[in-house]
């Protein structure tokens, strides 16, 4: 094989980037839906409709949002942080990635980034008609088997302190969601400790927090949380938003079997509904797609009243295939599903294609742009009635309106 020169390959190396950047652009300039369209000073007559009539069925007071996600680099003395890539130009794709990020919650002070975050979202909250309570969720750090932090390997951190911080001072919007990985030494204290502060659920990212949830060190984790009547909610299938290069094998749904084994309560985030995993099942150990295997799950009796599943992300373009059909078809499972917008993604106007789902029979024409008015005033309230307004094409079944309320099945008795 003829040697490459070294000047060559760099050479060769920057133009194949540079081809990719444009290319990136190109597809995100013409894909957006929503980007270079100024403001309309008021909304029209039929969006503001589609607003009225997405809130048919819903008890305010009930209204809630299990999946909302609280970043920040530390301003403020909060106590967050994110990775030094992701604030590098030095590493484009994270720093791109991290910039998108900031944008789609109107952030632009990088000295101000947790507290103008923060601000955004409650201006949204403000301006959602009837507007409920929002799950505020901790990120924990990844953690190597031995119980030490491995801050390399983690993206971004947002601490217990800081959410129940912020759901105690803002009360009539947010709750406070925790998240501790169970390889900490100090596990089941940090757990104990905001479980006695009337904390709730449990947020879990596996892939990218380095967490087997079938793992025996876990034991004493769930048993724990099964006394304090606590909830899982657990990312499952594929992880994109947050690097989890190495771990995508964690978000394997079947290894959430152990914890709802042990009678913990389980909620899957996104409906396992991205890549594929080892069906543990088989002997011949075939990968299989991750939302077959939830669907698996979620059939199974002995599971019943255990496992509950959030419809977030499922409107993305990447996850708004055969999974969406599926929770839009089967009626008889909303009953264990549950709302989350997964925000700051819905503000984020290049995972949702409104013309794709327009084409796929889910919204008419006239709807997607009564949608596109809705997502230029406020994404989080977008996210509400795109959702509410999806039809299973043949059926035209909707999704219930159970699935946007608090869920009491989710309580231990």
């Amino acid at each position: 094989m003829k040697k490459i020169n070294s000047k060559r390959a760099i050479c060769l190396f920057i133009i194949l980037f540079l081809v990719t950047v444009i290319c990136f652009s190109y597809n995100h300039a013409n894909s957006s839906q929503f980007e270079k369209k100024p403001k309309p000073k008021r909304m029209s007559a039929g969006a503001f409709a589609l607003i009225k009539k997405a809130f048919e069925g819903i008890d305010s007071t009930k209204l809630i949002d299990y999946h909302v996600h609280v970043v920040g680099t530390g301003t403020g003395n909060t106590g967050n942080f994110v990775n030094k890539k992701m604030l590098s130009d030095k590493y484009p794709a994270k720093h791109e990635k991290f910039k998108i990020y900031l944008n789609a919650a109107r952030v632009k002070n990088i000295d101000k980034v947790d507290q103008q975050y923060i601000e955004q979202l409650i201006r949204l909250i403000k301006k959602t008609p009837h507007h409920g309570k929002y799950s505020l969720l901790a990120f924990d750090k990844n953690y190597n088997y031995d119980g030490t932090e491995n801050l390399n390997k983690t993206e971004f951190y947002v601490s217990n302190e800081y959410v129940f911080s912020l759901a105690k001072k803002y009360p009539d919007y947010f709750i406070p969601v925790i998240s501790v990985h169970p390889y900490r030494r100090d596990a089941i204290t940090e757990l104990t400790k905001y479980a006695l502060q009337g904390g709730k659920i449990v947020k879990w990212l596996p892939n990218a927090m380095g967490i087997d949830p079938s793992d025996k060190k876990c034991d004493e984790f769930y048993k724990k949380m099964k006394e304090f009547k606590l909830v899982l909610l657990s990312h499952a299938g594929y992880e994109q938003a947050v690097d989890a290069k190495d771990d995508q094998r964690f978000g394997n749904p079947l290894l959430l079997r152990k914890p709802l084994d042990m009678g913990v309560k389980v909620i899957i985030a996104h409906c396992a509904s991205l890549g594929k995993s080892v069906d543990l099942d088989d002997p011949q150990k075939k990968l299989v797609n991750n939302f077959t295997l939830f669907i698996r799950m979620m059939d199974n009796q002995k599971y019943k009243g255990l496992l509950f599943a959030d419809i977030s992300a499922l409107t993305q373009f990447n996850r708004s295939g055969k999974p969406l059909k599926t929770i839009l078809g089967r009626s008889e499972l909303h009953s264990r599903l549950v709302n989350g917008s997964d925000y700051p993604l819905p503000a984020v106007n290049l995972v949702i294609h409104l013309n794709s789902l327009v084409e796929s029979g889910y919204i008419t024409n006239k709807e997607s742009i009564y949608l596109r008015e809705i997502f230029t005033y406020n994404p989080l309230l977008f996210d509400f009635v795109l959702k509410r307004t999806l039809k299973e094409p043949k059926t035209k079944k909707h999704l219930s309106p159970s699935i946007f309320m608090r869920n009491t099945d989710l309580e231990y008795k």
